[in-house]
């Protein structure tokens, strides 16, 4: 049997991403399982650069890697490629992405730059689709938009998936969940302050929500 583990929203938490790629591999039991990060490696938390160190060269290659970007990736690259967007981005939590650099946007490497602007939009497999905030019930997965995917909340207890598919997906934090749903699964429990990350396990064989969760827990944020 294989699985897919589903890291959510980590905001710059090396700390809790070490641990919940340690829980993985302790848990995995294929060589055909699967890591599926759903965006947001950035801001908030304190090493936004260690993190990005850490997935660009340092998970373990027995897995299927699928990286996916969140909304506040996305304002990194624009910000540091377009300085008007630079104080937004700040008072969203970039100024502790930026401090992590040395507070020089000047030291953010291009190779990170070019990596977050690289990361996929959705990840669809058998049973389930991987989106960092959300999709259009209504639209097809090639016309969905960019501004959906990663900013879409769903209104409070909205149930349905895609189709037949099951949506897993981040953003929308609450520190009480994860949510879950006939149709889709929330696993921000906005790990970056509360401390507490939520890893989903699925069965790659079997449709529907996570069959289990790998729960990671660090000290909260003192910011």
């Amino acid at each position: 049997m294989s699985q897919t583990f589903v890291i959510p929203d980590i905001h710059g938490r090396l700390d809790l991403l070490d641990q919940g790629l340690a829980e993985i591999a302790a848990r995995s039991n294929s060589a055909k399982d699967t890591i599926v990060v759903i965006g947001d490696y950035v801001d908030k938390g304190p090493a936004s650069k260690d993190v990005i160190d850490r997935m660009m060269s340092d998970v373990d290659d027995k897995f299927a890697l699928v990286t996916l970007k969140g909304n506040h990736d996305a304002m990194m690259v624009d910000a540091l490629r377009d300085p008007s967007k630079m104080a937004d981005w700040l008072t969203k939590g970039g100024d502790a992405a930026l401090a992590s650099y040395g507070g020089d946007a000047s030291r953010v490497p291009q190779s990170h730059i070019a990596w977050l602007d690289r990361l996929r939009l959705l990840h669809v497999d058998a049973h389930r689709l991987y989106v960092h905030a959300g999709v259009d019930p209504e639209a097809p997965l090639d016309r969905q938009r960019e501004e959906t995917l990663l900013w879409k909340r769903y209104p409070k207890g909205y149930s349905k998936g895609f189709g037949n598919l099951h949506v897993v997906h981040g953003h929308d934090n609450d520190p009480t969940g994860p949510l879950l749903f006939d149709g889709r699964t929330n696993l921000d429990t906005a790990a970056w302050k509360t401390g507490r990350l939520t890893i989903g396990v699925f069965d790659d064989d079997r449709p529907g929500g996570p069959v289990d969760f790998l729960v990671i827990k660090g000290a909260p944020a003192r910011r």
